[in-house]
C-alpha cells in the first residue's frame, strides 16, 4: 500500500478552519517531522499543521483534496514535536466528488455524502499511532477533525490509487508514474534516499529527491522492484542522474515480468529469473539519458520490472514510456 495523501502523489489541502501557527500543507509531506527552536511571527515554528487555542467550544478541520480517486485501508496519525499542543482526538471522514472544482466543493461542503472512516480516536502527543479505516469505497476527499484544537506533525492515509480507465486510450505515458498507480516494492538498499522517488513525475530537486544506495564494499550490485498499475508494453525508457556526479550510477539494466498474481515476497526471489528488457548501459553524471525501442529486448507485456543499478549510487528518476493493455491474448 501506498500513502495516498501523499503531497508527492498531489493530494493538497483546499480549506481549513485555522492554521495560525503551521500551515496544513506541512503534515502531507513524506520526510520525518523535525523539530527546531526557532519562532517566527505567530510564536513557535513546528513542522506540520498546527491551530491555535479554541474558545468557543467548537474543534478545528481540514479539507484534503486526494491526487487520485484512491481506496484507504489505514491511517497513520504522527504528532511527533507535539507534547503540549497536540489534539486529544481525530475523526475521519470521507466522500466521492468528482470532476468539481476547490472553490465548488467548500461552497457545498455539507451536501456530500461523507462516509465515517475513523469515528473519534483518542490521540496522544509525541507518537506515532495507526487506525484502520472503517470503509474502502472510492474516495476523493478527505475531512480531518481534530478535537478541539491543536496539531498534527504528520498525516498519511494507506491505501491504493483506483486505476484511471482513460489511461488505456493513451499513448506513450509514463506507466512507471506514482501518478499513474506505479509503486515501489522492495529495494535491497536506500540508505541514503528512498527508491520510490524516481517514480515522481517532476524533475528532481536535489540529491535527497532521488534514490540513493550507500557505497558497496562487497562484490554485487544495488536493484529495485517497481509494480505497474496495469500491465503495459514498454516503448522507451529515460534514465535521469540529475544531481548525482560523484556518486551517479555507472551503468544500469533493467529485468520484467508478467505476474497475474503474487505477493510482495514473492516478488523478490522471483525476480531473480526475469526476463531482460534492457541490456546493462552506460551513465554520465547529472544527465537525462534516453534509450528508444531499439534498445529493448522485447515488447511483451509486463507488470513488474526490477531496476539494477551497478555497482551503487545513484539515479533520480526513471521514466518507462509505453502503453496500458487491458488484457494479454494467450
Amino acid at each position: 500500500m501506498i500513502n495516498v495523501a501523499s503531497c508527492e502523489l498531489g493530494s493538497k489541502i483546499i480549506f481549513t478552519t485555522d492554521e495560525f501557527f503551521a500551515k496544513a500543507s506541512r503534515m502531507l509531506q513524506e520526510s520525518e517531522a523535525i523539530f527546531e527552536d526557532k519562532y517566527d511571527e505567530n510564536g513557535h515554528w513546528m513542522d506540520g499543521w498546527e491551530t491555535r487555542r479554541r474558545r468557543d467550544g467548537g474543534n478545528d478541520f481540514c479539507i484534503i483534496k486526494l491526487g487520485n480517486i484512491s481506496k484507504i485501508n489505514s491511517f497513520l496519525i504522527d504528532t511527533s514535536h507535539f507534547r503540549g499542543n497536540y489534539p486529544l482526538a481525530i475523526s475521519i471522514k470521507g466522500c466521492n466528488a468528482k470532476e468539481i472544482d476547490d472553490k465548488s466543493f467548500i461552497n457545498q461542503i455539507d451536501s456530500f455524502k461523507w462516509l465515517e472512516l475513523l469515528e473519534q480516536s483518542d490521540l496522544e502527543g509525541d507518537k506515532k499511532q495507526n487506525f484502520s479505516s472503517k470503509d474502502i469505497s472510492e474516495i476523493t476527499h478527505l475531512k480531518v477533525d481534530i478535537y478541539p484544537d491543536g496539531g498534527i506533525a504528520r498525516f498519511k492515509a494507506f491505501g491504493e490509487i483506483c486505476f484511471d480507465e482513460k489511461l488505456y486510450e493513451k499513448e506513450n505515458i509514463n506507466i512507471a508514474s506514482m501518478k499513474n498507480g506505479a509503486r515501489a516494492v522492495y529495494t535491497n538498499n536506500e540508505f541514503f534516499a528512498p527508491l520510490r522517488n524516481i517514480l515522481k513525475d517532476e524533475d528532481a530537486i536535489n540529491m535527497g529527491d532521488g534514490w540513493e544506495t550507500r557505497r558497496r564494499r562487497e562484490p554485487g550490485f544495488d536493484w529495485g522492484i517497481i509494480e505497474l498499475a496495469k500491465p503495459a508494453i514498454i516503448d522507451n525508457i529515460m534514465v535521469d542522474t540529475n544531481f548525482f556526479k560523484g556518486n551517479f550510477a555507472d551503468s544500469f539494466s533493467i529485468c520484467s515480468a508478467y505476474l497475474e498474481n503474487t505477493t510482495d515476497n514473492s516478488v523478490i526471489t522471483q525476480s531473480m529469473f526475469w526476463e531482460e528488457l534492457i541490456s546493462k548501459q552506460k551513465l554520465e553524471m547529472h544527465k537525462k539519458h534516453s534509450f528508444d525501442n531499439s534498445f529493448l529486448l522485447h515488447k511483451k507485456p509486463v507488470t513488474h520490472i526490477r531496476v539494477n543499478i551497478f555497482p551503487d549510487g545513484g539515479i533520480s528518476r526513471l521514466k518507462l514510456f509505453g502503453k496500458f493493455i487491458k488484457e494479454v491474448k494467450a
